[in-house]
């Protein structure tokens, strides 16, 4: 890292952190974020990660001098990937009078949503929930603050397009997925693309929780698909590889969702899986400016929130993206209505968050009260044996089509 990045990565903490000379004995009140997370069942592999990353930025920004003069405060509990005690995380946090929350679930943030919207709350959706949820006009207080899976996967294939020398109607595309909401989520986005490109689109289910794929892969062996776009978690990329290896499937035509990390690398091996591919909206590697100060203040000094081999992953990297559009928000709320933050005052400043991208960190997203994802951007990075090389830039491609699916299925919604 640079000396001018790491300056650069100083004054975007410090932007969190902005008004402490001005502090008043009112500016003492707390910013407060509602973290229910699963830390004890099915999400263990991932949130952990996004906790500690969060906690981490919460107390740069607190030492640096808050939010404009606010400290930040985070509430963080466990809800076991259990929809009822989300509800109950969410009714109790409320009580305490936090308004912005955050679940890392899609089925918890089914279930909380219809809440949310009812009582004039900000759910935020950042890597979980519905795909349609980006429709600021119907979810108007539904932030996911960056691509849905819809985005992800159209994004996937037009790589696949770019790789293909940009005619894929005589290609063949597998979808490996879990056989529940979360693998299902892009099927639908995927058969329209197949439709409107003429590529031959071959699902292939896996059970829960993917550590049997033989019955899958013997498929995508007879069926010989040009790539295989992977909607599975965690161990089931470990289970994959070995099923690519018996089945004479190349690696670097294995296009996984975002949730791939170096944990996954190690356990298959990371000269084994040297050429994987991955879609995301967050960069992955620890030079980014963000990352690096963290590491640096914390970190080097053993002061880290949390095991320092978890501030190396990508998903700690995807923690400060999601809390640092959170905290830009806050602060933008405070510049522009003053204080106390209200719903309704967060609401208007994630909608005038522009072309931000926590330097670097991820994929720039403008939010609007139309589009409360930000633009939809990923791209595809390989692993190149030590570290996640980029492919391509931030892509968004195919947004008519997924706004013509995102539309039909918000007004679902709204009916």
């Amino acid at each position: 890292m640079t000396i001018r990045q790491h300056v650069k990565a100083i004054a975007l903490a410090a932007a969190f952190a902005s008004g402490a000379a001005a502090a008043s004995a009112q500016d003492n009140e707390p910013i407060k974020f509602g973290l229910c997370f699963d830390l004890s069942k099915s999400y263990t592999f991932i949130s952990p990660q996004v906790a500690q990353a969060a906690q981490d930025l919460a107390m740069y920004t607190n030492e640096n001098g808050g939010i404009e003069g606010h400290p930040v405060e985070l509430i963080i509990r466990d809800h076991g990937n259990e929809p009822q005690r989300g509800v109950e995380c969410y009714e109790q946090l409320k009580r305490e009078g936090v308004f912005n929350f955050y679940f890392l679930s899609t089925p918890v943030n089914n279930a909380v949503l219809p809440r949310v919207m009812k009582d004039g709350n900000i759910l935020v959706q950042a890597a979980a929930g519905r795909g349609d949820a980006v429709d600021g006009e119907v979810f108007e207080w539904v932030f996911p603050n960056g691509p849905t899976y819809w985005q992800q996967a159209a994004n996937d294939v037009a790589f696949i397009k770019d790789q293909l020398g940009g005619d894929l109607s005589d290609a063949k595309i597998g979808f490996l997925y879990l056989d529940y909401p979360f693998g299902q989520e892009p099927i639908e986005v995927l058969k329209t693309l197949s439709e409107k490109e003429g590529f031959e689109l071959k699902l292939y289910p896996v059970a829960l929780p993917g550590s049997d794929q033989s019955g899958a892969w013997s498929s995508i062996r007879r069926d010989k698909p040009d790539y295989v776009i992977s909607w599975i978690l965690s161990g089931g990329h470990v289970v994959a590889s070995k099923e690519m290896r018996r089945n004479r499937f190349p690696i670097d035509r294995y296009l996984t969702v975002n949730w791939m990390n170096e944990v996954d690398i190690r356990n298959i091996g990371e000269q084994e899986a040297k050429g994987i591919l991955r879609g995301t909206n967050v960069a992955g590697g620890q030079e980014l400016p963000l990352v690096k100060t963290m590491l640096d203040t914390y970190y080097a000094n053993g002061k880290g929130s949390g095991p320092e081999a978890l501030a190396r992953d990508v998903y700690y990297n995807l923690g400060l993206s999601i809390y640092a559009v959170n905290f830009e928000a806050a602060r933008l709320a405070i510049q522009q209505n003053g204080w106390p933050l209200t719903p309704e005052s967060m609401k208007a400043a994630y909608e005038s968050i522009e072309n931000f991208d926590a330097q670097g960190l991820m994929a720039p997203i403008t939010i609007t009260p139309s589009d409360h994802g930000g633009g939809g951007k990923t791209r595809v990075e390989q692993w190149d044996g030590e570290k996640w090389v980029p492919l391509t830039e931030w892509i968004a491609e195919y947004s008519d089509l997924v706004w013509e699916v995102i539309k039909e299925s918000s007004s679902k919604y709204q009916q």
